[in-house]
């Protein structure tokens, strides 16, 4: 596994619901952040079916998750945030979906993007992160780099884009680590802050500790405390 020592002037986090990107990339790209790296999130959907509180109904969950994501994408120091805003649950690897994250692809210029990974076979994965890593996949390659997809995008004024590398979570055969050692609280302090999918996470809980368990799992055959893993995939030419 390679340990990935650089840091990149522009990034970008495209994920399904409100809490993906910080579960699965908030260590290296608080890091990054911190150091001058312009983070973009994309969030595909509004979050609206994720409670298992009977008397919550969809259009208050929308709303409380909206307001976390915000200030879960504040502590990590994130520029900007994207809402794509389809529903929870019903997301699909659409041309539509495609054509939205080939335009922030565009527009914001992201070497490096992060998503799900969509290949995971040795777990359950929820369609929406399925479906979102296949897109993200296909927007980079082919669909932003070449000019005659999407053309009215071009036409209003957006150029193609290349992106080098994409960093999938969530895979079975991870094949390059993060030293997250210095961001490691500032990526649980962001999950924190979606307390209704996360509820007791606060600093020195169990919950806490056993987070940061993990990722000290993760890094034990190197010499830092604390690492992410990605399976990264370098972008054709």
């Amino acid at each position: 596994m390679d340990i990935v020592d650089y840091r990149p002037e522009t990034a970008m986090v495209i994920f399904a619901h409100p809490d993906d990107a910080e579960i699965g990339s908030g260590g290296t790209v608080s890091k990054w952040s911190k150091n001058g790296t312009e983070i973009t999130f994309v969030q595909c959907t509004t979050g609206n079916s994720g409670s298992n509180d009977l008397k919550m109904t969809s259009e208050k969950i929308e709303i409380l998750r909206q307001k976390e994501q915000k200030e879960a994408a504040n502590v990590i120091g994130v520029k900007n945030l994207i809402s794509l805003e389809y529903e929870d649950g019903k997301l699909k690897a659409s041309d539509d979906f495609l054509e939205q994250i080939v335009e922030n692809i565009r527009k914001f210029k992201p070497e490096v993007v992060f998503t799900h990974d969509h290949f995971r076979k040795n777990s359950f994965q929820h369609r929406d992160h399925r479906n979102t890593g296949i897109t993200v996949q296909d927007a980079v390659y082919p669909f932003a780099r070449d000019h005659l997809h999407f053309e009215n995008q071009i036409k209003n004024g957006l150029s193609t884009h290349k992106v080098k590398e994409i960093f999938f979570w969530g895979a079975d055969e991870p094949n390059i680590i993060v030293d997250i050692t210095e961001s490691i609280n500032t990526k649980i302090q962001a999950l924190s802050m979606h307390k209704s999918q996360i509820p007791g996470l606060s600093v020195g809980s169990d919950l806490w500790n056993s987070m940061k368990k993990r990722h000290e799992d993760a890094s034990i055959k190197f010499k830092f405390k604390y690492g992410e893993v990605f399976r990264r995939v370098k972008a054709r030419s």
